[in-house]
């Protein structure tokens, strides 16, 4: 049976709102709370927590999408790049908007209730971060640093789920993954920095003015250098560190795209992002597999 006009439109909004037809936030979601994963099962971890957690980023990053457009829905239609999102067009309304964000909610909740009650209790976090930071632009040049810290949460909850307990040395990784989120996503809001400027939305990009290169740079050999102490207070072997060799060629590389300030070339290192955390994901695993 073929989908209605409307109804085909209602999908449509739905992708659009959720970004399920862009999944680079996924991807840039899922590859950390992978390493987690995998760093706490030194090898294999169980397959239901990967199932898990594989739908669980996919539904808390659409989530924070459908809040994120909410939060910014009077906002949107005055940036080039968001004009064209669900609620300036009214393809969605407001209460569709919200209905979605709370069902993605309920099922987030319902996977996380299958792991354990610290998980469980990390979870409360991670709502509050999704929810928050798309506020965080309004009143703070630093909503990267909540989008890291919401971006990495991740990490803590899968290291739990897979061994009941919080190692000290897991929280290096998240402020790793915190400072790498906050440098792709400044290449990010290099992209809107003209409108932002226009709206008087707030960022890092805007922060950093004419240092943003350097800043993005200097967070990014800070992701490598507690990216390295991870790899030795987990002791993993060289292949773990090939991985983090990678990730660096690929920063050299996003360098070069973004040393013009080119919107169109911003917005490509941000997408090679996702080939940097797979490449660590894939050291961790072939380490794993060896050692």
């Amino acid at each position: 049976m073929e989908l209605t006009s409307s109804s085909s439109n209602k999908l449509n909004a739905f992708l659009s709102i959720t970004r399920l037809n862009r999944p680079i936030g996924i991807y840039l979601l899922l590859w950390p709370t992978l390493w987690s994963l995998w760093l706490a099962a030194d090898g294999l971890p169980d397959w239901h927590l990967i199932i898990i957690f594989c739908l669980g980023v996919t539904v808390m990053r659409s989530a924070g999408c459908v809040i994120n457009d909410i939060a910014d829905r009077h906002f949107d239609g005055h940036v080039k790049r968001t004009q064209n999102r669900p609620l300036v067009t009214g393809a969605m309304t407001l209460k569709e908007a919200m209905g979605c964000f709370v069902a993605l909610c309920i099922i987030a909740l319902i996977l996380v209730l299958f792991t354990n009650q610290l998980t469980i209790l990390l979870s409360f976090g991670a709502l509050a971060l999704a929810i928050s930071y798309p506020f965080m632009k309004r009143y703070t040049h630093f909503p990267q640093i909540v989008l890291g810290a919401a971006f990495s949460w991740s990490i803590p909850m899968a290291y739990t789920a897979q061994t009941g307990e919080l190692n000290h040395a897991i929280w290096l990784l998240f402020w790793a993954n915190l400072a790498w989120t906050v440098a792709y996503d400044t290449a990010y809001a290099m992209v809107d920095r003209d409108d932002d400027l226009k709206i008087g939305v707030k960022s890092t990009a805007i922060l950093f003015g004419k240092a943003d290169k350097l800043m993005i740079g200097l967070l990014q050999i800070i992701t490598l250098a507690l990216l390295s102490g991870v790899g030795y207070l987990f002791q993993r072997g060289w292949l773990f560190f090939i991985g983090i060799g990678l990730m660096a060629g690929l920063f050299i590389y996003q360098q070069y795209l973004i040393k013009d300030r080119d919107r169109s070339q911003c917005f490509k290192a941000f997408l090679n992002n996702h080939w940097a955390g797979m490449f660590v994901f894939v050291g961790i695993v072939c380490d794993s597999a060896v050692s």
